[in-house]
């Protein structure tokens, strides 16, 4: 896949050819040389040898990256990240995937970008933006139990796990997921799981204005099969809900776990009584870079599809670094749909949590790239670029309704209600906000925000009343 310069009009096309996937030798890593096939595709096997702390990547990686890169990396663990390290084997295999570590490869490296940051990453002024916030969307805000937030009229998210396979920079829900970190103490779920589920499958079903559930967490991955698989088979007991999609970037991060048999055939049974009721089932997962795409990863979603799954789907977000060209989105398109017949769903413009302003991109860009990548690929499977708005929820990046590029506010509206608009006659006429980020303003810009550091807090909504 290669991109050309049209003569007369500077405009870079893309030119597409099929490209085979390639699993990377994982015996390039002085910890793995001598693991074996069988030993690579067993979950168990990569779950007990995940990466958790700095000791264990040193002996992954060898010495190749060099004391900088480690140094490095340890500062953001100890004084910045949101997330604390985990990485599977398979995910640490995509990173400089051609050739044994190095700082060079590692440092440039899109996957190592967002799975495993660095202090030298962050923007050294402005590691967040003045109005980032933990929970960025205020999903706990829209709980109507606890761990299922009701955002839009006939959606809700569950989350019914508050762990994952592996733990991903950029979280937007980092003030949930995960244990804590030094610069992040976490919120704990208060009931016990079943207790969560029960409460979770009750407001179900006494809210039938409600079709479409999104399992998610956290990872369904880490919910042990026979959980997911009976919490699965409630939902299809209610007689409202007519699609559910299982969320796991365990589907690209670890996808030896829905490959195991157990899975496999759960899955199946799920299936097959979902069709026989009319149920949609469907499973989301989270790539954001081509390399990410690797025959395991294929075989997974090819397995999902063959148990009787109606599609496989990659929500992916856009980060500054990783796919933020139209080559970049592009090669990654078609290798989801080539490679894994996973189809390109979303790509949202990365929340406004703290210390994440060198990840996201300003809204402009998104709009350049939702433009770039039109007609290369078929409609169904031409990603839509969003923007989730605090407040207001997902909307196509063109469909801002004002934008001030000095200060990077866009404005926003909706056309739908949700809890915390119940005592607001003016929710449906006011503007909702979205921030770009602070490297991407001008310095009129930086100056107005310089001017309010020290104002208080407050939120998008408060502001914008």
């Amino acid at each position: 896949m290669t991109t050309t310069t049209h003569a007369g009009t500077g405009t870079v096309l893309y030119e597409y050819r099929r490209t085979e996937l390639i699993e990377p030798d994982w015996r390039r890593f002085p910890l793995w040389s001598e693991v074996t096939a069988e030993e690579w595709r067993d979950p168990q096997w990569q779950r007990a040898h995940c990466v958790k702390n700095l000791r264990q990547l040193r002996e992954a990686l060898g010495p190749g990256p060099g004391e900088t890169f480690y140094e490095d990396v340890a500062r953001d663990q100890a004084e910045l990240a949101t997330m604390s390290l985990l990485l599977p084997p398979h995910v640490l295999n995509t990173m400089s995937p051609d050739r044994p570590p190095t700082a060079d490869s590692l440092y440039a490296d899109p996957v190592r970008r967002y799975m495993l940051p660095a202090a030298s990453d962050r923007d050294p002024e402005w590691p967040s933006h003045p109005v980032a916030s933990r929970d960025s969307l205020h999903e706990a805000d829209m709980w109507v139990a606890e761990g299922l937030t009701h955002r839009y009229p006939t959606k809700v998210l569950a989350e019914v796990v508050a762990t994952c396979p592996q733990y991903c920079g950029h979280c937007t829900r980092m003030d949930l997921v995960g244990p804590a970190t030094p610069a992040t103490p976490k919120y704990r779920f208060a009931l016990k799981p079943v207790d969560r589920l029960d409460r979770i499958v009750e407001y179900l079903r006494a809210t039938p204005a409600v079709r479409d559930v999104v399992v998610s967490g956290g990872d369904t991955a880490n919910l042990p099969w026979p959980r997911l698989e009976a919490f699965l088979l409630r939902l299809l007991d209610i007689e409202n809900i007519r699609d559910i999609r299982i969320a796991t970037k365990a589907l690209v991060g670890l996808p030896q776990h829905w490959l195991a048999d157990e899975v496999r055939a759960g899955m199946a049974r799920v299936a097959a009584l979902a069709f026989s009721r009319g149920v949609s089932i469907a499973v989301h997962t989270h790539a954001n870079a081509a390399q990410q795409v690797t025959p395991l990863v294929e075989e997974a979603a090819r397995a999902m599809l063959e148990a009787g799954v109606r599609d496989v789907r990659n929500q992916g977000v856009l980060l500054r670094g990783v796919n933020d060209s139209p080559k970049a989105l592009l090669d990654l398109c078609f290798a989801l749909l080539d490679g894994g017949g996973i189809t390109p769903y979303y790509f949202y413009l990365c929340d406004i949590i703290p210390n994440s302003e060198h990840w996201r991109l300003p809204l402009a860009e998104a709009q350049r790239l939702q433009d770039a990548i039109m007609g290369y690929l078929p409609g169904f499977a031409t990603p839509r670029l969003v923007c989730d708005v605090p407040y207001a929820g997902k909307r196509w990046v063109h469909q801002v309704s004002r934008y001030d590029r000095e200060l990077g506010i866009s404005y926003w509206t909706k056309h739908f209600l949700t809890l915390l608009d119940t005592d607001d006659p003016q929710a449906l006429e006011r503007v909702y906000e979205y921030h770009d980020p602070m490297h991407s303003l001008p310095e009129s810009g930086l100056e107005y925000w310089r001017s309010r550091r020290d104002e208080p807090a407050l939120s998008l909504l408060e502001r914008s009343r």
